[in-house]
């Protein structure tokens, strides 16, 4: 009722997209291509596949240009798009530690079993710009690619299986077990089906999560990092690599691997859990699509801070986390605000002035 249509608003709204085209595309250089954006934006990619929820590189890549680099856009129709397509059914469990890793290291220990393999990263440089980028040219990039293998030592191949370390301190008795879940998540729930309700299952914690926007759920985990909260967390594995898809064969129904994806696991180990048994640590886990150290990071914080018994800070309260790391429900609510709110905010004025002469007339002297 708060919302009136904006006259002549037909033409002035398909003038106004069209000059996003011209704003996106009007200037000198050549047009972007998908490919370009897939492979040369990989990260960007990556990070809308995942607040889209949809594992999907090209049609991510596709958000991207048509978003103009507008992140929460791309995630936006890409979701949106996901809508439309039919389910035909669930993939199975995944066991993780068959990814075919490209990077994995842990700070918890400086020796693990399978070793330390950096990947591709730039975490161990400085962050100068490098203004050779300027002048990049295909030719001298694929000659320094080609150098790059050409001095690199040949390694033995990586195994196809790297052992769990969070899995030496279950060993031990060190760690907490391995949840053994509920009825309530003996069938993981659907978030994009079934509504949130309070408290949410864990598979929709984390599926909630897996969803959510990089940047709020970094601010959230750093509240509670900082001391807004009670995680400390020692990173006891990161892995990035591609996980085999098992999905059921609709005929047959053997599970067959359907193909991989890229994704990013990160196992952080909390501070010493009291209670009523052993001291052990506590284990929060996040896991996303594509190469997005920083989300799986920040997913494992937050997860391991809304399973506390006693919530002391926002950060640690499940209903509050889950309801506002969405970047697509977050984004939507504060544009809606550059909608018309006319008769919302006429009425208001009425209501002030009103007040203002209530008061006005209480301060003038009786005669």
């Amino acid at each position: 009722m708060g919302y009136v249509a904006v006259k002549g608003g037909a033409a002035a709204i398909g003038n106004a997209e069209q000059f996003c085209l011209i704003r996106r595309a009007g200037g000198c250089s050549n047009l972007l291509e998908i490919e370009q954006i897939r492979e040369q934006l990989h990260l960007a990619v990556d990070r809308v596949m995942g607040e889209g929820s949809i594992y999907a590189p090209d049609l991510a890549a596709l958000a991207i240009k048509q978003a103009a680099g507008d992140t929460f856009e791309a995630a936006f129709i890409l979701r949106a798009y996901r809508t439309t397509l039919p389910r035909f059914g669930y993939t199975a469990p995944m066991a993780t530690d068959r990814i075919r890793l490209i990077r994995r290291i842990s700070a918890a220990f400086k020796d693990i079993p399978g070793g330390q393999v950096l990947g591709p990263t730039p975490d161990y440089t400085l962050r100068l710009l490098d203004f050779d980028l300027k002048d990049e040219s295909p030719e001298r990039t694929h000659r320094q690619i080609s150098r790059l293998f050409t001095d690199t030592k040949p390694l033995e191949p990586l195994p196809e299986n790297f052992p769990k370390v969070v899995e030496m301190l279950r060993r031990e008795g060190l760690l907490v077990s391995s949840p053994t879940g509920t009825r309530e998540d003996a069938l993981p729930v659907d978030v994009t089906r079934q509504a949130l309700s309070f408290p949410a299952p864990r598979s929709a914690q984390l599926q909630t999560l897996a969803r959510g926007e990089t940047g709020g759920m970094l601010a959230l985990a750093y509240s509670n990092m900082r001391g807004y909260g009670s995680v400390h967390p020692v990173i006891g594995e990161l892995r990035v690599g591609y996980l085999p898809v098992p999905y059921p064969n609709p005929v047959t129904g053997e599970v067959e691997n359907i193909g991989e994806i890229l994704v990013t696991e990160a196992e952080v180990i909390s501070r010493i859990e009291g209670g009523e048994g052993p001291a052990v640590f506590s284990l929060g886990y996040g896991l996303c699509f594509g190469h997005n150290e920083t989300k799986a990071i920040a997913m494992a914080v937050l997860d391991r801070a809304i399973s506390t018994q006693t919530p002391t800070a926002p950060s640690e309260n499940q209903e509050f986390v889950l309801t506002h790391v969405d970047g697509i429900e977050s984004m939507g609510f504060c544009n809606h605000y550059k909608l018309p709110h006319y008769v919302t905010f006429q009425s208001e004025l009425d209501r002030l002035r009103k007040i203002q002469e209530e008061q006005f007339a209480q301060k003038e002297p009786h005669r």
